[in-house]
Formats: structure tokens, sequence, C-alpha cells
């Protein structure tokens, strides 16, 4: 390996540890590639030689482990669980905390975050079924097409996210074919759901 490139290792470290903050799991070899613009084949032969030189645990796609992931492997967060949502007729999310839980940085990363209980049917089309936990991201902004909790009226939804400026209005869509989108003028975000927690019995 060309001393000449060692400036790789911290961009790909780096770029591992940031993709696993923002996404909760490690890139694929595609991913770094794209993120960094260094040829795949270039991105495994480094992995495989850091992991050889013991800078990083590597053994196979989205199972990497970085040096700083070792050292937030046994960090945690503490999250707040608050009332349920709708996922069906939108009503008001309690705020009331109804406890706290831990979870790990490794697997769920860093920020801001709550856990409303989802209540309904209009998501199961994206798995989340009435009950199960769902972790948001607390943000007030979000991207077309992201899973949000909109405020509206003093009522909260789960609901996929898409503004339609030219109509004035923000269109909410279910992920359930029986159920109709919801358009309102406007609405508050407080959140984007990064991940769904259920039994799976």
């Amino acid at each position: 390996m060309s001393v000449k490139n060692t400036e790789f290792f911290k961009l790909i470290e780096d770029f591992i540890d940031e993709y696993r903050e923002a996404n909760g799991a490690t890139p694929t070899i595609r991913e770094i590639e794209a993120g960094l613009g260094i040829p795949k084949s270039t991105v495994g032969r480094y992995l495989v030689y850091m992991r050889d030189q013991g800078m990083l645990d590597y053994s196979g796609p989205r199972n990497i482990m970085t040096r700083e992931a070792k050292k937030t492997q046994k960090e945690t967060i503490k999250v707040p669980v608050l009332g349920a949502v709708s996922c069906g007729i939108p009503k008001y999310a309690e705020e009331n905390i109804e406890e706290y839980v831990r979870l790990p940085v490794a697997i769920f990363g860093r920020g801001q975050f709550f856990i409303l209980r989802a209540s309904g049917d209009s998501m199961i089309g994206v798995g989340i079924n009435d009950g199960d936990l769902v972790l948001i991201r607390q943000q007030d902004s979000a991207c077309e097409g992201q899973i949000v909790i909109a405020l509206m009226d003093d009522e909260a939804t789960l609901k996929r996210y898409y503004p339609e400026p030219e109509k004035d209005r923000v269109r909410l869509h279910p992920e359930n074919e029986k159920l109709e989108d919801i358009f309102v003028k406007d609405c508050i975000i407080q959140g984007v759901a990064v991940r769904v927690i259920k039994d799976l019995t």
C-alpha cells in the first residue's frame, strides 16, 4: 500500500463513522465508493489492509467496526417514550413522557430522539403496525417522501410528507391503499421516523 495514499485511511474511516451515525448501520463497499469517489476495487483493498493492520474489523458487507465504533459500542442514549400517535385518523399525540429507555449508540447513532407508539393501520405498507414503537429523530424539517410526525391543529399523525407549494398545501400520504391522502394548508414537522421497534410474535 503506497504511503502517499494513507490519507484514504482517515477518509474511509470517517465516512464509515458518519454513515453509521446517520443510518444506524455501516455502509457497503459500493456506498463508500459513491460517497468518496474511490473505485470499488480500491475500497475493498483498503478495507482488507486496514483490517490486517488492526485499524478496523471487517468481515463483509455492512459488518465493519471502526475504532470509533468500538469506543461507542457500549454507549447508550436516553430516549423518552411519549404517548401514542395515530396512523389512521389523526389524533393528538400526548406529550406526557411515559418512561425513558436507553438505546445503544452503536446501532441507533447519536442525536435527539423520542419514541412514539403507533396507533392504527395507515402505515402498514411500510411495516408500521398498531402498537409498534417508532423511533423519531427530532427535527423541524423533512425531505419529500420521508415519514414524519406532522402536527396540525393540535393533532399529530405519522405519514409520508409531500409538500405541494404550487397548490399551497401539504399532502400527507398513508401507506395503506384503503385510505386517502390528507391535505392540509400547513403543518408543523416534529420529527422524522428512522426506526421501527417491534415484537416478532
